[in-house]
């Protein structure tokens, strides 16, 4: 099965191991990212906001620091490793305005709590990558920084709304990203771009200094929780940048499972209620969960644990909706109560539990991040149109399914590449999510790194 790769470029991991060798320095790392973003970014436009100079300078001090007798701190794991970050987490002195035009005199005072923790790793932040408007979007684009491209196929998106995080890490100018997720904003965009994305358990990863620039302009603003659903999450183009990452955004420690992939049992979802997956994603799935099989792997493709699918679908879109709008009435003027939004957080409460009861039973859920592969550019948003299913055209809202089957239960789910299918006339990757239970993020990754050994070799 094809690895659809487009840049043999070394990981975070790599790099950081090179520049501990002293076969690489921080500046001549940093150098290379740039070079290639110079080479790359005018066909793809993922980088939103440029921070080459300070990126530059702070090289330089790594440098200093690493010669100097007491060197670079072994605690720092990706010690002169450049990165960048989804435009709308504050960084310290660079624009955020989330694709609004008004919006662009908001500079952020101080990191935020994320950006804090990649730093004090050894990070270099070279910039910030492209969103869509509101980060409501399977694509990325704003009259602010214009549109992304996938980089596999320019004509497509790469997804939305870290989507220019993911062109940004597949076509190789940068090794890591960090984006977030209400809706599979990581998950898609590393889905559509053929790299690895990690939807972190609700709570897990800090996004103070992820808010709005309308609100964090007012002032004595202060962000004091996250928001319900959203996530942030990392993208790499290995399982282990990603363990690496989401350990390093972690605010509690995280377990690991000593149990064996092999002896694990797996339940596989390939259909979901009023939401039909398109031949070009379910032919790659089946042939991998087929593959698995072979390699040994014990994968239920039902079950009577599975939830109200239905039901928790109606439910995560209800809540959704409040949450993007903050609680404003939707287009047909209807405002939702205090009353309704306790009954919706009842509703999730038991959705939670329901699939804790099937996590008892099963280790991991496979299951498409999306019903399609990369999509064509729109002019408008995706959710103000449709999306083409298997020949028929299908309200683009209902492929949130999958992006809800792990969102709504507040649950972790890495996304591995597993080949590639045809859609709408294009050869395009296609991944495949690994769900687990709460908390059993390294689980998770870990699970679908040997997935990958299995399919891939």
């Amino acid at each position: 099965m094809a690895y659809p790769k487009l840049t043999d470029k070394p990981g975070a991991l790599e790099t950081a191991a090179a520049i501990r060798k002293g076969d690489l320095t921080p500046h001549e790392a940093v150098d290379a990212a740039i070079v290639r973003i110079g080479k790359l970014d005018s066909e793809i436009n993922a980088l939103a906001v440029p921070d080459f100079e300070r990126a530059y300078a702070e090289a330089r001090a790594k440098e200093e620091q690493a010669i100097h007798p007491n060197g670079a701190p072994d605690f720092q794991p990706l010690f002169g490793v450049p990165m960048t970050v989804k435009e709308s987490f504050d960084v310290e002195g660079l624009q955020s305005c989330w694709g609004h035009e008004h919006l662009t005199d908001y500079i952020a005072p101080r990191d935020s709590e994320l950006v804090r923790r990649l730093k004090a790793a050894g990070a270099i932040i070279i910039g910030k990558t492209n969103v869509p408007i509101d980060l409501s979007d399977w694509q990325s684009f704003n009259s602010v920084y214009g549109r992304s491209n996938n980089p596999h196929n320019p004509e497509r998106s790469p997804g939305g709304s870290s989507g220019g995080s993911a062109a940004a890490v597949a076509s190789g100018m940068v090794p890591c990203e960090y984006g977030t997720d209400i809706g599979g904003s990581v998950r898609v965009p590393a889905h559509f771009c053929g790299i690895w994305g990690h939807k972190t358990s609700w709570g897990l990863v800090s996004k103070r200094g992820h808010d709005h620039p309308q609100m964090a302009k007012r002032e004595g603003f202060v962000a004091a929780h996250d928001g319900a659903l959203s996530i942030a999450g990392p993208l790499a183009r290995t399982a282990g940048d990603l363990a690496l990452l989401t350990e390093l955004g972690a605010s509690v420690p995280l377990r690991r499972s000593k149990k064996r992939l092999r002896d694990c049992r797996i339940l596989a979802i390939t259909e979901f209620p009023d939401s039909p997956v398109d031949v070009s994603v379910l032919e790659p799935t089946n042939t991998a969960l087929k593959r698995l099989e072979r390699g040994g792997l014990k994968i239920d493709h039902a079950s009577k644990l599975v939830p109200d699918l239905a039901r928790q679908q109606e439910d995560y879109l209800r809540m959704l909706n409040i949450c993007m709008a903050r609680g404003a009435p939707s287009p047909d003027g209807k405002q939702a109560s205090a009353a309704d939004w306790f009954d919706l957080l009842d509703a999730q409460a038991a959705n939670e539990f329901l699939w804790a009861q099937l996590f008892e039973t099963y280790d991991f859920v496979l299951a498409p991040p999306a019903p399609v592969l990369a999509i064509p550019h729109l002019d408008g948003s995706v959710f103000n149109s449709t999306i083409r299913v298997n020949g028929e055209d299908m309200p683009a809202g209902a492929g949130l399914t999958w992006a809800g089957l792990a969102s709504f239960p507040n649950l972790p789910s890495t996304v591995l590449p597993i080949g590639h299918g045809t859609y709408e006339g294009a050869k395009l990757p296609c991944g495949m999510q690994v769900i687990g239970p709460r908390w059993s993020d390294l689980d998770c990754i870990a699970a679908a790194d040997t997935l990958a050994t299995i399919l891939h070799g």
